[in-house]
């Protein structure tokens, strides 16, 4: 597993209050699942903003959609709960 598989990207606007309570609600959820979080600005990249505009905040894992404006921990729990643990032979 890479650490690419360990991560997840919120799309993101700073004037916009959901994405600021997405990721504080994100923190400890990701803390706990040895999960890396990224943000991403989506109004840097004309190409994000065109693809993802008024559903910002979005949470990414890689190339999969989980979530949008609020978290969906069960979401998030599922999608990583597919890769075997570290430990695992």
């Amino acid at each position: 597993m890479t650490p690419a598989d360990r991560e997840l990207t919120v799309l993101s606007r700073e004037w916009r209050h959901l994405c600021h309570d997405l990721i504080a609600q994100l923190e400890p959820l990701a803390a706990e699942l040895g999960l890396a979080v990224r943000v991403v600005d989506v109004d840097a990249d004309p190409e994000l903003e065109a693809r993802w505009d008024e559903m910002v905040p979005v949470l990414l894992a890689g190339d999969t959609y989980l979530c949008h404006y609020h978290l969906d921990e069960p979401a998030v729990r599922a999608h990583f709960g597919r890769f075997p643990l570290k430990s695992a032979p």
